[in-house]
């Protein structure tokens, strides 16, 4: 991951009107995969549970709290559960069969992603690294809104 890129993690806390929901606010989906194409891998931390969430949202789902710090995410996590996809999407029918994996990191923030190793050589327990893929290298977007965002892959370690 990018260590040269923009300290994402200085912010005003999450968005609490309307007019804080911006694209460029890294608590919604366009703010984290900014920062993701900078490299930069967000989550938040919520202060009343100490629930971690990736993406970052401005309100937790484990108990509702609005009191959420975003933080930048290791790179390096653990298979945790995982499966092969058969029939997937259309965007990325040409890539089938592909794992997906759950892959819990450091600070215990899950995250799931397609995994660049076949199925049958993914194990529970098995390191990997976060990477990211820019747009130009995946398959079309479905969604017009979708075309510039980065994707992240997990590949063994």
């Amino acid at each position: 991951m990018d260590d040269d890129a923009p300290d994402w993690t200085a912010t005003n806390g999450p968005p609490r009107t309307p007019d804080d929901v911006t694209a460029e606010n890294p608590y919604t989906l366009p703010g984290f995969f900014d920062a993701l194409a900078d490299g930069v891998l967000l989550g938040v931390r919520c202060s009343a549970c100490d629930t971690r969430l990736i993406p970052p949202r401005p309100a937790c789902y484990a108990c509702g709290s609005r009191d959420l710090e975003i933080e930048r995410q290791p790179d390096t996590g653990t298979v945790i559960s995982y499966t092969e996809v058969a029939r997937p999407p259309p965007r990325f029918v040409d890539l089938a069969p592909f794992t997906v994996a759950i892959v819990e990191l450091g600070t215990g923030a899950r995250l799931t992603g397609r995994l660049e190793a076949a199925y049958e050589e993914t194990e529970i327990g098995m390191g990997v690294r976060v990477t990211v893929r820019g747009p130009d290298e995946l398959p079309d977007a479905a969604l017009s809104h979708e075309e510039d965002w980065p994707l992240h892959v997990f590949e063994p370690v």
